[in-house]
């Protein structure tokens, strides 16, 4: 993995103490509140309900065990002993107090991490695959390129106050797994029939209040050019995106309003003036970077191993484990395994300090060291293994970390919500939790098979819940906490069948105590109409919503909405 040269520790080290001296200033009154706001979201932190929130950046969901162990301290030490993993391979803290936020940030960079650009009006961290250097459909490493663009974006001068938040996410597999239509922009590495690397290009993709799947402006660039030709979209987009409407500064706004060919043209006019300037990749550059990311010094191991087989054969929960946890490695005797963070309870996401060293402890002893966070809110140990598999799933399951849900209907994807965001119109936590409790039978969650249920607590759609099979929104009504369902979004995965698609509202929004019983209906109704071999979403996608929302408001459920005053919500 990426380790910092002098370069990075330099600049690290300098905005700690940056900081350091504005919060300094801000508790002696010297800042105001208007002037420290945004040196504050530039180094992750927010002021949320109840307490501040940090955010810590973890570049394309990578961390190593010393990094890991140091963020278990810092729950320990200045948090209340957890932290959440994001979708956006991020992890927070949610209780921290403003005079420790300075210290965080010490001990952040004393393991090479840091929350630069976690918030603000700049480029974000750059997200990519979870499976990347492993996945046998992989095309090329994508971490690189990823790791290039953060060198890149880090502290760029040019883009430190755009008109809004910026995303960028990169793949490089078959499966898009990083959720590049989602994004600000959408990198594609693959290959031409020579071997050469090309990149296609996607812009405007992003959720919140104006869910938009991302469209391609090009198809075909050079990968030297990847730099020149991301500059050129953000210079296009600083200059003419709405800086006057923070709901409409995004740049999907920008390229829905122009049209996507008069974007890409006058993305292809600029990058003219940049394509074979000081941002034209070299190999020699490229090589550099991605000579942090060769493989570990892999056994030659059999593809198959006997006693494993055995265990599978004998020991059904070890067998349903092995099924939706564990996921193939290019390497043979190796497997990728998700530790689930969504055992019945818990918040989705969340993981306290003890798992985080137990975690900790697992990536050295069953693999290099190294592991990964997903966008689905789960952590990775990526090279485990085959003979190794029965006992980690042993120890995961007495730490609470062995839930079989992975890719079922529990998996929850989950914003903090009401609990903590000031922003957020609801509460995400309890609904989480009540359908968990509603469906907590791993044998009813196999039948029904692959569904991703999404949740956010407000607009801003922090929990994806327009890319969920199943989605539920958080809405305020007269002070009332309501939530609205949608069904058939897709996130470009496997899940999905590849696809990406924002999912159709069903009808008025639904009280709290409603939610468990509209998701059982939701789940009926795709239970009678589905044939051999199809999930929820092809059934969405065949039927419609029709049927669905026919099944759900046919007998009145507890403290619906009254129809007309679902298009308020």
């Amino acid at each position: 993995m990426y380790v910092y040269d002098q370069v990075d520790r330099t600049i690290v080290a300098e905005r700690v103490a940056q900081y350091r001296d504005q919060l300094r200033r801000f508790q002696a009154g010297t800042l105001s509140e208007d002037e420290f706001r945004p040196l504050r979201l530039q180094n992750g932190l927010y002021i949320q309900k109840h307490a501040p929130m940090l955010r810590v950046a973890i570049p394309y969901g990578l961390l190593s065990s010393t990094q890991l162990r140091k963020l278990a301290t810092i729950a320990r030490k200045y948090d209340r002993g957890y932290a959440h993993f994001t979708t956006r391979q991020n992890i927070q803290y949610n209780w921290p107090r403003l005079e420790d936020t300075g210290d965080i940030l010490a001990d952040l960079a004393s393991v090479e991490m840091h929350a630069i650009q976690t918030s603000g009006n700049c480029v974000r961290n750059i997200t990519s695959d979870e499976f990347a250097g492993i996945a046998p459909d992989e095309i090329l490493d994508p971490r690189p390129m990823a790791e290039i663009l953060r060198q890149w974006s880090t502290f760029h001068p040019e883009f430190a106050f755009l008109p809004r938040k910026f995303k960028i996410a990169v793949s490089a597999a078959a499966e898009d797994r990083a959720a590049t239509a989602f994004h600000d922009i959408g990198l594609h590495l693959e290959k031409d029939d020579s071997g050469g690397i090309r990149v296609r290009v996607l812009v405007g993709g992003g959720m919140g209040r104006t869910p938009i799947v991302g469209v391609v402006i090009r198809e075909d660039l050079p990968w030297e050019h990847t730099l020149t030709y991301v500059e050129a979209i953000l210079r296009v987009y600083n200059r003419h995106g709405r800086r006057d409407n923070m709901y409409k500064a995004r740049i999907k706004i920008l390229v829905k309003a122009l049209g996507p060919d008069e974007f890409a043209r006058q993305v292809e006019e600029e990058w003219v003036h940049l394509k074979d300037g000081a941002g034209l990749l070299t190999r020699e550059e490229y090589d550099r970077v991605a000579a942090y990311f060769v493989a570990p010094a892999y056994a030659t191991l059999p593809s198959v191993d006997a006693a494993q087989e055995s265990r599978l054969a004998d020991d059904a929960p070890f067998r349903r484990w092995v099924g939706r946890a564990v996921r193939p490695h290019r390497v043979p005797g190796y497997r990728a395994v998700v530790l689930s963070l969504k055992p019945t309870g818990v918040p989705p996401g969340d993981v306290t300090a003890d798992q985080m060293d137990r975690i900790a402890d697992w990536a050295e002893r069953f693999g290099f060291g190294e592991l990964r966070v997903s966008h689905e809110q789960n952590v990775i140990l990526p090279d485990v293994r085959l003979s190794d598999l029965h006992v980690l799933w042993q120890e995961a399951r007495a730490h609470g970390l062995a839930t079989a849900n992975q890719g079922l209907l529990t998996d929850i994807i989950c914003c903090p919500g009401g609990d903590f965001c000031s922003l957020a119109n609801a509460k995400s936590i309890p609904i989480a939790e009540a359908v968990q409790r509603r469906f907590d039978d791993l044998d009813y969650l196999h039948d029904i098979g692959e569904i991703n249920l999404n949740i956010s607590g407000c607009m801003n759609s922090c929990g994806h819940h327009h890319a969920g099979h199943i989605g539920i929104l958080g809405v305020d009504k007269d002070g009332a906490e309501w939530y609205q369902v949608s069904i058939g979004g897709a996130d470009g995965s496997s899940a999905g069948r590849g696809r990406s698609a924002i999912g159709k509202v069903i009808g008025p929004s639904f009280a709290a105590d409603a939610m468990p019983e509209v998701i059982a209906r939701l789940i009926e109704t795709y239970l009678a109409l589905r044939t051999d071999g199809e999930r929820f979403i092809d059934v969405v996608e065949r039927t419609g919503i029709a049927p669905f929302k026919t099944r759900v408001y046919a007998t009145p459920v507890a403290s619906s909405q009254p129809a007309e005053e679902a298009a308020d919500a």
